[in-house]
């Protein structure tokens, strides 16, 4: 299957364009053993590409976005590569009521926000509080005990959001946990934009313009 990069994909304005995050966590998805019998939920599809990943290996796949926008685009994104995708719209789980996942995937939004509420429009999809653990925090607290035994959760944020925090709480939830994956790259255009920011906060050194992505890996073993 094609990475994000140049996977065929249906995009329209206000959708999260696939980056150097969904590939990196696109690639930890392919690490995984899927097959048909895996249950794999995706939070934060935007356009799908995660949870076309998963379905390419068999897996039963489940995706759910905030945004009505998101989920027509992941439907379309589906019936273009002719995948059985479940589209749900909501909040991270609150669509999804009951079950459990050998699989749950989230590329949330992390990126440091002067504003203290989750950003609307295009901020969707990124704006994420002063600390940018607006929603990695809820996923750290929802997810866990939405794993089947043996269970994987991968989540790709910026160390610019606390990457050892997210450690810490998914160990807490009782989960295995390890940085699986990491990729250095220079800031794009929002991060560009809310350099001085990140400098105010103590984020980032006076003139760096660069971030670390991650993908944290946690397992349910019990």
């Amino acid at each position: 299957m094609d990475t994000p990069a140049n996977m065929l994909l249906i995009r329209p304005p206000g959708v999260y364009r696939p980056q150097g995050d969904t590939e990196l966590l696109v690639s930890c998805v392919r690490r995984e053993r899927l097959d048909g019998d895996s249950r794999v939920l995706d939070l934060c599809t935007g356009t799908g590409a995660v949870a076309l990943a998963a379905a390419h290996e068999g897996a039963r796949v489940t995706a759910v976005d905030l945004s009505a926008r998101a989920v027509a685009t992941a439907w379309l994104n589906a019936r273009l590569h002719r995948s059985g995708i479940r589209l749900r719209r909501g909040d991270l789980l609150a669509p999804v009521t009951a079950g459990t996942f050998d699989l749950i995937t989230a590329n949330p939004p992390y990126v440091p926000a002067a504003r203290t509420r989750r950003g609307h429009g295009r901020g969707l999809a990124w704006d994420a509080g002063p600390d940018g653990r607006l929603v990695l925090d809820r996923i750290c607290r929802e997810a866990p005990p939405r794993l089947a035994r043996g269970g994987v959760l991968l989540v790709v944020q910026s160390s610019l959001a606390d990457v050892p925090a997210t450690l810490a709480a998914l160990g807490a939830a009782g989960l295995r946990t390890a940085v699986t994956a990491r990729r250095r790259q220079a800031f794009g255009p929002v991060m560009t934009a809310r350099a001085a920011l990140f400098e105010r906060l103590g984020l980032i050194s006076p003139g760096d313009r660069w971030e670390i992505l991650v993908v944290v890996r946690g397992v349910r073993e019990r």
